[in-house]
This record gives C-alpha cells, sequence and structure tokens, in this order.
C-alpha cells in the first residue's frame, strides 16, 4: 500500500491530504483565523459552578464561556480530595490551568480538562499523573513490555509525571526514547515559568501549527512522499524534520509544479462529492449521508445493483463495499458524535456478522477513537466515533437563507394558497379594495396561469383588485401582501 501526504498552503488556510494508493482517504483543514484550538492550555478563570451538572464554565479569553466537567478532572486531584461534588473544587473567578480536548462545535464552547498531556513524536507527557502506558495499537507483548520499561526507568530517574508511548514509538531505540521525553520535560518546566507569570484568560502554550503536526502524528513507515506547495512551509519542516524525525527528510519535497498540488490526485473533485448527500458505490449501489445536531445517518441502498445469484447475495455485496466507503467517507467529513448505519436489511447472521467485521477492520486505520454495537433488532448498526473538530460540511459551508438549514422549500403551490389566505385575512381586518402581492416569479407565474381561476373567484367573492409583481430577490417562500 503506498501512501502519500500533500500540503496546500496559502495565506488564509493550510489543506492536508492523506493519499492512500491514489485516493484521498482524509483532509483536514485549518484556517489562520480559525485555527484549532486542541491541545492548547489556558489559564482560565472560573466565571460559573454549575452543581446541578457537576461542571463549570471557565474563561480562557474566548467570544464563548469553555466547559468543564467533573469527570474530566486530574485523577490525582480527584483522589485527593475524595469528593463527587464540583464546588469543592472550584469557585467563581478561581484562576485554573485548562486544556482544551474539543473545538468550539455549533454554539457551543470548547471542551475542557484539567488532565494536561503535551504529545511529542514518540510520546504523551502526562505532568499531573504517575502513568506508564502504551498505545493500544502497539500489539506485540514484548514490545510492550519494553516501552513500559523504558519509560519507568526514565519516571524513577528524574521523579517526574506519567508517559504513554505512541504508535510511534514502536522499535524506536531507548536513547532516541530518553531524548524525546527529556524534550517533554523541559518544555513541560517552560510552560510552568510562564503559568506563574501569566494573568488569568491568557494562552500559554499553544500546539504546532497542522504543518508540522502533521509530520508529528501522520508519519508511519509506509507514508513515501510528502508534498507541500509553499517554499517557506517546505523550509520550515525540514527544520522540524532534522530536529525530530531525521528519518523523515529525504521523503519532503517542496512542489512547485504549473498543476495545483491537489490537482494530482484529483483532491478538488474529492471534496465536492463529499460535500454531497448522495454517495455512488461502485456497484452501482448508493449511500445517503445526513447530518443533523443530534447525529448523522447512513442510509444504505443497492440502486441500480442486480449483479449476484441471488437477492440475498446482491444484498451482501452492497453491504460489504458500503462499509469499506462509508469508513473512508467518516474520515474524510470527519463525521463524530453518533452515528446510525441503515445497512440493507441481511437474512443470514454470517451475512451480518462479515459486514460488522469488514467495517470494524476498515475503521482501524481511522485517528479518530471509534466504537461499534451489534446489528439492532430493527437492522441498524449504531457507532460513535470522536469528535474533536468541526466537520467538513461545517468547516465549509453554511446554512442555506433560503430554507435556514431545513434542506427543503415549500411548493409554489403551496406559497400561492398561503397568499390566498393572507389575502382573506388582511380584506377582512382592513376592508381595502386593492391588493399588490409581492412573490417569486415561480410563484406569481403559478398565480397567473394555474391557478388562474381560483384567482378570479377570490376577487369576485370578496370584491376585491389584486394585482402582481414579481421580485427577482424573493425566494420561493417569500412573499408580501401590500395594502393600497
Amino acid at each position: 500500500m503506498s501512501e502519500e501526504i500533500l500540503i496546500n498552503v496559502t495565506p488564509p488556510e493550510t489543506r492536508v491530504a492523506v493519499i492512500e494508493n491514489g485516493v484521498l482517504q482524509e483532509l483536514i483543514i485549518e484556517r489562520t483565523l480559525q485555527r484549532g484550538l486542541v491541545g492548547n492550555i489556558y489559564k482560565g478563570e472560573v466565571c460559573r459552578v454549575l452543581p446541578g451538572m457537576q461542571a463549570a464554565f471557565v474563561d480562557i479569553g474566548l467570544p464563548r464561556a469553555a466547559f468543564l466537567h467533573l469527570s474530566d478532572f486530574n485523577a490525582k486531584e480527584l483522589e485527593k480530595r475524595g469528593s463527587a461534588q464540583i464546588e469543592h473544587y472550584l469557585y467563581d473567578k478561581q484562576n485554573i490551568i485548562v486544556q482544551v480536548t474539543k473545538d468550539p462545535l455549533g454554539n457551543k464552547g470548547a471542551r475542557l480538562t484539567t488532565e494536561i498531556s503535551i504529545p511529542s513524536r514518540f510520546q504523551v507527557y502526562m505532568p499531573y499523573t504517575d502513568t506508564c502506558g502504551v498505545s493500544q495499537r502497539i500489539e506485540d507483548d514484548s514490545e510492550r513490555a519494553r516501552l513500559k520499561a523504558c519509560i519507568s526507568a526514565f519516571q524513577q530517574r528524574h521523579n517526574c509525571g506519567g508517559f504513554i508511548a505512541r504508535t510511534a514509538s514502536e522499535c524506536v531505540s531507548e536513547e532516541e526514547l530518553f531524548a524525546d521525553m527529556d524534550f517533554l520535560l523541559k518544555l513541560w518546566k517552560a510552560i510552568l515559568e510562564k503559568i506563574e507569570a501569566a494573568p488569568a484568560k491568557t494562552l500559554i502554550h499553544q500546539d504546532l501549527p497542522l504543518s508540522e503536526r502533521t509530520l508529528r502524528d501522520f508519519y508511519n513507515e509506509g507514508i513515501e512522499r510528502v508534498r507541500v506547495d509553499s517554499r517557506e512551509t517546505y523550509l520550515r519542516l525540514i527544520e522540524f524534520a532534522n530536529k525530530f524525525i531525521p528519518k523523515i527528510v529525504p521523503i519532503i519535497e517542496h512542489y512547485s509544479g504549473e498543476q495545483p498540488v491537489f490537482d494530482i490526485y484529483n483532491v478538488e473533485d474529492e471534496i465536492k462529492r463529499a460535500l454531497d448527500r448522495k454517495v455512488k458505490l461502485k456497484s452501482g449501489g448508493y449511500l445517503v449521508f445526513d447530518q443533523t445536531e443530534a447525529m448523522t445517518t447512513v442510509d444504505v441502498n443497492t440502486g441500480g445493483y442486480i449483479g449476484g445469484r441471488n437477492l440475498e447475495e446482491t444484498i451482501f455485496k452492497t453491504n460489504l463495499e458500503a462499509s469499506q466507503t462509508i469508513a473512508r467517507q467518516l474520515k474524510l467529513r470527519n463525521l463524530g458524535g453518533i452515528i446510525i448505519i441503515d445497512f440493507i436489511d441481511m437474512q443470514s447472521d454470517e451475512h451480518k456478522k462479515q459486514v460488522l467485521q469488514a467495517l470494524e477492520r476498515h475503521l482501524e486505520k481511522d485517528h479518530a477513537k471509534t466504537k461499534i454495537t451489534e446489528v439492532s433488532v430493527l437492522g441498524l448498526v449504531e457507532m460513535t466515533r470522536k469528535r474533536t473538530r468541526e466537520s467538513l460540511e461545517h468547516i465549509l459551508c453554511e446554512t442555506c437563507s433560503t430554507c435556514n438549514g431545513r434542506g427543503v422549500l415549500k411548493t409554489p403551490e403551496s406559497v400561492c394558497l398561503e397568499i390566498f389566505r393572507e389575502i382573506i385575512r388582511e380584506v377582512r381586518q382592513y376592508n381595502v379594495q386593492e391588493l399588490l402581492v409581492l412573490a417569486s416569479n415561480s410563484v406569481v407565474e403559478m398565480l397567473l396561469d394555474e391557478e388562474a381561476d381560483m384567482l378570479s373567484e377570490l376577487e369576485t367573492f370578496l370584491n376585491v383588485q389584486i394585482k402582481f409583481r414579481a421580485e427577482a430577490e424573493y425566494n420561493q417562500e417569500q412573499y408580501d401582501v401590500v395594502l393600497l
């Protein structure tokens, strides 16, 4: 399997595309004025304690107060005080050191924790714990034991906090691991010095820009090339790689071709398709994605696929193909929270099991944590995917000003009938002789054509003259009845 990372940089935004076998698998967008906050450390000020919710709102200097729940408190602090009441830990105007775990989403503020963690290439340092952990993605027992022994030895030598070995630490030499942990200790010391001097509502530490984070978090042995189309960013990445990941330097390239870097693998077209509700499958079936405030639903349909020896086999093959596409689309669209998948109904328990296994297998490489349930009695698969930033749709799109996010409009016929009711209401209330109706072109055309007979009857019944004027700026649902 060949993997490549494309980095497109312009002054307003940085975009990263992860390509697998020539196909876009993941897209991350960071806009300069809307840079993600996850990983940032703040010196906040408690602005409101909510005992009934066991939570508090904390002002960290953002437009909306951030949210801190008791369950996100430092475990040592909870154990030390032994209380399950938020008011025993926080009070109004109290200064508190917090870290952002989720960006503000919609009308919700950022989510916070007091369990500070600082990532590097190989480790995550947790200064307020004594953790000695290893990434679950490292499955070899002997390697897990080696990494734990390495961390434990470093902790005893430096009398410091906890570490978690990241996936990238697998088979890395002890010398490199010690150097990485030593760097994290020095960084934490510098952060502590800033905390002492900083006033409340201040950013203390900011995570790396997207381009550097990409090298830190996404690099693995399978990556063949990292292409970046900005000379300045390229030089910065080379400097970063020389310092932290020397072996990656040879595969970082400055792309200077005339064709935009994202056009190499038709990334722009893939982005457009990722904003559509409907996703076509190669077999002829299709998926429908609907993103709402509460959850995302995915509906699987056979569409034009009629292959297979029988219906059950056709359904099974469509569901198998859908499981791969769904896993890719979830990453590409960055959909999180509760996700309900309505696979086509299968009669065979073995087929259900295989489809679930296929979905789990395709989600294994997802950087976001996922959890999948069994097929429910209604034939639905419920799953969750950790959400830490806005979805692709929320980043690139806004709510439609015409339908206000409903996704549908009233038909011209429905609007015509509404206008008739409004005319009756106005005439009876004001006893007028003449009215002017302002509406969209499609509605006016229907009133003067298909609804002309009903309009004539209405004028006779009310003894009123009705005039019409089409307004180009009006949407299909918009109209005004003006008294003359």
